[in-house]
């Protein structure tokens, strides 16, 4: 898990840590030494931890005026457990709602397994975006299933078109106006 590192190729677009409005500003990375592990399993330490004992993220990209932002994920997102939800929107999704961003696109190639368990974070997180929404992307079949039998896809859109964006050969701006196509596509259906 170590060799998973977060995507770097918008880095110089955008630094988190560069970032006043930024959950992560002012962190100080280091490019060799491993403190985090999900489950014993060391990763790499440009991982951003926002209290989960499994979930780990990286703020990719945040754009202030378009009002959206790019999360990659990493780990188990185990609400039952350690109530990973609670996590991402009270320690991330907040301090960015606050600062303008109603729209969230959620990366989760690298997430392993889903565990739901209630869904008030998520209605709460839902409820306070008003003409926003959170996108997941690229989330593996089976934890997609998770989700769905949490009854979650309410406020997460899932699946469809969103299951294959090849976001990588994509600007971040490009990868909104598509996440944003499809989902202004969905609720014109």
């Amino acid at each position: 898990m170590q060799n998973i590192e977060p995507f770097y190729a918008w880095s110089l677009l955008y630094n988190a840590s560069e970032d006043s409005k930024s959950p992560f500003y002012g962190r100080v990375y280091s490019e060799t030494q491993c403190i985090n592990s999900v489950y014993n399993y060391y990763i790499h330490p440009q991982w951003d931890e926002m209290g989960s004992a499994t979930l780990y993220v990286k703020l990719l990209f945040a754009d202030y005026n378009l009002g959206f932002c790019v999360i990659e994920l990493l780990g188990e997102w185990n609400d039952l457990l350690y109530n990973d939800i609670m996590f991402l929107k009270r320690n991330i999704a907040e301090t960015l709602m606050d600062a303008g961003i109603n729209k969230f696109i959620l990366i989760g190639e690298n997430v392993l397994n889903f565990h739901a368990d209630d869904d008030s974070y998520y209605q709460e997180w839902f409820d306070e975006l008003e003409d926003g929404w959170i996108a997941c992307i690229n989330f593996r079949d089976h934890v997609l299933g998770e989700i769905q039998r949490g009854r979650l896809d309410y406020y997460l859109a899932i699946g469809g078109k969103l299951d294959d964006i090849d976001w990588r050969t994509l600007n971040p701006q490009q990868l909104f106006t598509l996440v944003d196509s499809l989902i202004m596509k969905r609720l014109n259906a």
